[in-house]
């Protein structure tokens, strides 16, 4: 099963964490966001392997956009 790592608020990526292919668990930090000078780590929130990434860094997203799948182990 795909989990898509989705945008909680409006705000700026300011790093992509991970490569596609990277095995994380649910408690990495995958994504950091930029919101109102504030840095927000995004957590993978599931167990698996990065098979896509659709952000850079500065990159704006919205709520709810997607920003990266994981193949769930």
């Amino acid at each position: 099963m795909t989990h898509a790592v989705t945008a909680e608020i409006v705000a700026t990526v300011l790093s992509v964490d991970v490569e596609v292919g990277a095995t994380v668990g649910p408690l990495d930090a995958v994504i950091v966001l930029e919101s109102m000078k504030m840095e927000i780590p995004v957590l993978a929130d599931v167990s698996g392997t990065v098979v896509e990434i659709s952000v850079k860094p500065g990159d704006v997203v919205h709520d709810g956009d997607p920003m990266m799948m994981i193949e769930e182990a």
